[in-house]
């Protein structure tokens, strides 16, 4: 039950985090007030917006899995795949003309690039961590 908790509480905080993370990443490109007009329905910068954050969470699962097994190929496609999203995410920021609601996938695009940066770092810690990195220091 204590165990139940502590996970909840952790997610619940990890959560917050991203949330707050991707408001500073709008805040600092200048995209954080909502549009005067919503856009509804999938746009061509929204769908970009929303296959590049799939990617970026694909990075971030493979990377927390290559932490567990020190697989080289799972490594080197958390980092690949984490770039291309940090990149993509970071194009989508700098083409919007508006804030959330203008159909131009802002939310999308901050979320891809934090969710990549994650996916990187994960890579990064596993690349560090594994064996053949660990025989070159000798």
């Amino acid at each position: 039950m204590k165990r139940t908790f502590i996970l909840i509480l952790a997610a619940m905080v990890a959560v917050a985090l991203f949330g707050g993370l991707v408001h500073f990443v709008l805040v600092a490109a200048h995209v954080s007030e909502p549009a005067a007009t919503t856009v509804y329905g999938l746009t061509t910068r929204r769908l970009w917006a929303t296959i590049v954050v799939l990617l970026a969470l694909v990075s971030v699962v493979i990377g927390g899995l290559a932490l567990v097994r020190a697989r080289r190929i799972a490594v080197i496609v958390a980092l690949v795949a984490g770039l291309i999203a940090v990149v993509n995410g970071g194009l989508v920021l700098a083409m919007a003309t508006g804030g959330p609601g203008s159909g131009n996938g802002v939310v999308g695009g901050a979320g891809a690039l934090v969710l990549g940066l994650i996916g990187m770092s994960l890579g990064g810690v596993a690349l560090a961590r594994s064996p053949r990195a660990a025989n070159k220091d000798t």
